[in-house]
């Protein structure tokens, strides 16, 4: 009865101190959260999960000892105790080593997605080990096992050689850093979007579209490829504008300045620090082109900013009395009979046989 009573002692004081761990670790999870790093979480959730498993653990293993059991019942339990414990220290170590991976590349990369390869080869690892361990603590020679598993690993090796070829594939691009999560690329092939994660096997990018983009990290790592984040993720764009060769080009200038300048200050997306740039360069057949630089923090700002500077550089040009023409062509026409339909609206021309005649294409 005394031996009952001990054992009954140390199970609930087991219990009870698990269950005051816990309270503590939600406590200081709480705390966790507050901080900026990530880390801290990951090894308080470890925490929560070990602590507990292995203060239970402890109080029955007390109360196995308490109670007159006979050598081969004790280590029978003695055994189970310690690889239940192992388990979950094994499990508990996969999940902060796993997490410490993630919050790693997450950090690196300034996403909120993860390379999950690396993830997911830490995970296996440490569960491999936590196995052998178990193995071990078993009885159970591991020589022969891991003898087995090298010869079959050559095997499979063969077997899955697309399959390994992507693994690696994906180590490599990752280790090399020419693509990260979050990163935004474009594809020799025409597909383009952002980096949503690299997995053991495939690539997924999502597109503007929403949609996602599943590619092999074989055919990633072979392929013309462009980058828009790296080595830094602000960029510059080219947007091509034409004004009437009657124009005061200085003028245009100017008031094409004044407007980049607006749009770098109030747009979201722009660069204000951004100097304005415009660059003359064609003789067009009805224009003088030319080209506005504009600088933008991330690839997809580009396509709002382009929109705002459009339309307030319209407006502008209208107020100042800048004139973007149609494009226009004279066409020499001799011979035959030939109808011309002329574009926004205009009468159709009708030369005769013989007559020679000049049309203006507006």
């Amino acid at each position: 009865m005394d031996d009952l009573v001990v054992a009954g002692i140390a199970v609930v004081a087991g219990l009870v101190a698990a269950f005051l761990l816990r309270m503590l670790l939600k406590w200081l999870g709480k705390h966790a959260d507050r901080t900026k790093w990530g880390g801290d979480d990951v090894i308080v959730a470890a925490l929560r999960t070990v602590v507990p498993s292995a203060t239970i653990a402890g109080g029955l293993a007390i109360a196995a000892a308490a109670l007159p059991l006979t050598k081969g019942v004790q280590r029978t339990v003695n055994q189970v105790l310690t690889v239940l414990l192992i388990f979950v220290v094994t499990v508990a170590a996969a999940r902060l080593v796993a997490g410490l991976v993630r919050t790693v590349t997450t950090s690196r990369s300034g996403v909120a997605g993860s390379a999950t390869i690396f993830v997911n080869i830490t995970r296996v690892l440490v569960l491999a080990i936590g196995f052998l361990v178990v193995l071990q603590t078993l009885g159970i020679s591991i020589a022969p096992l891991l003898t087995a598993l090298g010869v079959g690993g050559l095997a499979v090796a063969l077997a899955l050689q697309d399959t390994l070829a992507n693994l690696f594939a994906g180590i490599h691009i990752l280790a090399s850093k020419t693509v990260q999560p979050g990163d935004y690329i474009k594809l020799a092939s025409g597909e383009e979007g952002y980096v949503e994660d690299i997995n053991w096997r495939q690539t997924t990018v999502r597109a503007l579209s929403n949609n996602l983009i599943v590619v092999p990290n074989g055919e990633l790592a072979k392929t013309n490829m462009t980058n828009f984040m790296r080595p830094e993720q602000q960029l510059t764009i080219l947007v091509q504008v034409g004004v009437a060769y009657d124009s005061d080009l200085d003028h245009v200038e100017r008031v094409t300045c004044e407007v980049v300048t607006e749009v770098m200050t109030e747009i979201e997306g722009a660069l204000p620090e951004h100097e304005p740039l415009v660059r003359f360069h064609t003789f067009g057949d009805s224009r003088i082109g030319f080209t506005v630089i504009l600088g933008v923090g991330e690839f997809s700002d580009q396509f709002r900013i382009k929109h705002e500077f459009i339309k307030q550089l319209h407006r502008r040009y209208r107020a100042e009395g800048i004139r973007i023409p149609a494009p226009t062509r004279t066409v020499a026409i001799q011979q035959g009979s030939v109808s011309i339909p002329q574009q926004r609206g205009a009468e159709t021309v009708v030369v005769e046989p013989g007559e020679v005649s000049s049309a203006r294409l507006d």
